[in-house]
């Protein structure tokens, strides 16, 4: 085996646990402090937040970080407690082990890269550090890696020389207990159906306490308002929440299924008084400020062509719910079966302007991705249903509705 098989694929499984494990901090944070704005958030595209907190950043619930840094764990210690004698005969064994994780880790790579930038079409810095080690693991041990085949008939009696190794027994322990630790005690997000029923307008399911509220409510009254009257009350609207949306956003479509029962809530309670609305902010360079989110112009265009048929929420819905296949022809349906307008092609030249200057509104605001939400001109990122819930209720109370 060459002498740079073990330095490269140790430095390359470091690189891959501290990925991980940075990843899984800030997908922690995102779980459990409201405000929190990702280091790795550079612009609407690149951005690790967009990712972690998508469909495909969780499976069963548990994070897909949460696998890689169990992964990256086992290839350091095959690295550092296997190969730590390269001329021996068992070196190219373990480097073969190391090639069957590797050759898994890729495939794993694959399906979360294309689902990053196909998809989501969002470029997660964290996750492209993941990817790039895993591949450098495969070419490596690629070429140290003995016979494969050979492997299945080895296994057994290769677990039983680590489990007659004191030192071998006690790190594979202490590997084994980590993972099942870290995937049985990472706090779980609440999962939020997008087909939900909101007619009851049931509450979030977590409630805050007394202290999380007061401490929800500083920040609150330590950020500053913007005085741009689109995101201003007007009488009698005494709450204005204002969502910068861009229709095909992973993101958006999550924000509207766990916030619509609590929208619906407000409205039912407080006709008139409360007040929710849209603003465009497409991720696409047509009508935005770039992205690569190709019908996000469309949907934008088809929603407000429904609004003048007072069908702007039941297209909307019905793009959130499609956005996996979303299409100019899909977007081009769902306005003539719910609004029966079919003229889009004509109208949509007419209407860009108008999408144009609400993503200029949003640029001014500071607006530098979506979903963004001003609640009576205060900018929040997006929330935990909870805290949603209590920034409304805050902005009430603020302004004489309740007390």
């Amino acid at each position: 085996m060459k002498a740079y098989v073990r330095p490269a694929i140790i430095v390359l499984a470091l690189v891959a646990l501290g990925a991980s494990v940075a990843a899984l901090y800030v997908h922690y944070k995102l779980l459990t402090s409201p405000g929190y704005s990702s280091f790795c958030d550079i612009s609407a595209t690149v951005s690790c937040e967009q990712v972690l907190e998508s469909a495909y950043g969780r499976v069963f619930g548990v994070p897909v970080a949460a696998g890689g840094a169990i992964w990256s764990a086992l290839v350091l210690l095959l690295g550092v407690f296997g190969l730590r004698q390269p001329t021996s005969e068992t070196a190219p064994r373990v480097a073969s082990y190391i090639f069957v994780l590797a050759t898994l880790g890729l495939a794993a790579v694959f399906y979360f890269a294309y689902a990053s930038f196909f998809v989501l079409r969002q470029a997660c810095p964290l996750c492209m550090t993941m990817y790039v080690s895993v591949i450098g693991i495969f070419l490596v041990s690629a070429g140290a890696a003995g016979s494969v085949s050979a492997l299945p008939a080895r296994v057994g009696s290769d677990l039983g020389a680590v489990s007659r190794n004191a030192t071998g027994a006690t790190v594979a322990v202490v590997w084994v207990i980590a993972a099942i630790a870290l995937v049985s005690f990472f706090p779980r997000e609440t999962a939020v159906s997008a087909q939900a029923d909101v007619a009851g307008t049931p509450a979030p399911s977590e409630t805050l306490t007394e202290d999380q509220i007061t401490e929800w409510d500083k920040w609150l009254d330590a950020q500053p308002r913007a005085q741009e009257a689109a995101v201003m009350p007007a009488d009698p609207v005494k709450v204005l929440v204002v969502k910068f949306n861009d229709y095909q956003c992973p993101a958006c479509r999550q924000t509207w299924a766990e916030y619509r029962g609590i929208v619906a809530k407000y409205e039912q309670m407080y006709p008139g008084v409360f007040k929710f609305e849209y603003h465009d902010f497409p991720l696409e360079a047509e009508c935005g400020y770039g992205g690569i989110h190709s019908s996000a112009c469309e949907a934008a265009v088809a929603v407000r062509l429904a609004r003048a048929k007072n069908k702007d929420r039941e297209v909307g819905e019905y793009l959130y719910e499609h956005q996996p296949e979303m299409s100019r022809d899909e977007v081009k349906k769902a306005l003539r079966d719910i609004a029966q307008i079919s003229d889009f092609d004509e109208q949509y030249s007419k209407i860009l302007p108008a999408v144009r200057a609400d993503a200029d509104l949003g640029k001014k605001l500071g607006v530098e991705g979506t979903p963004t939400f001003f609640i009576n001109g205060i900018k929040v990122p997006s929330l935990r249903p909870a805290y949603f819930d209590a920034a409304i209720a805050y902005a009430l109370r603020k302004a004489g509705v309740t007390s």
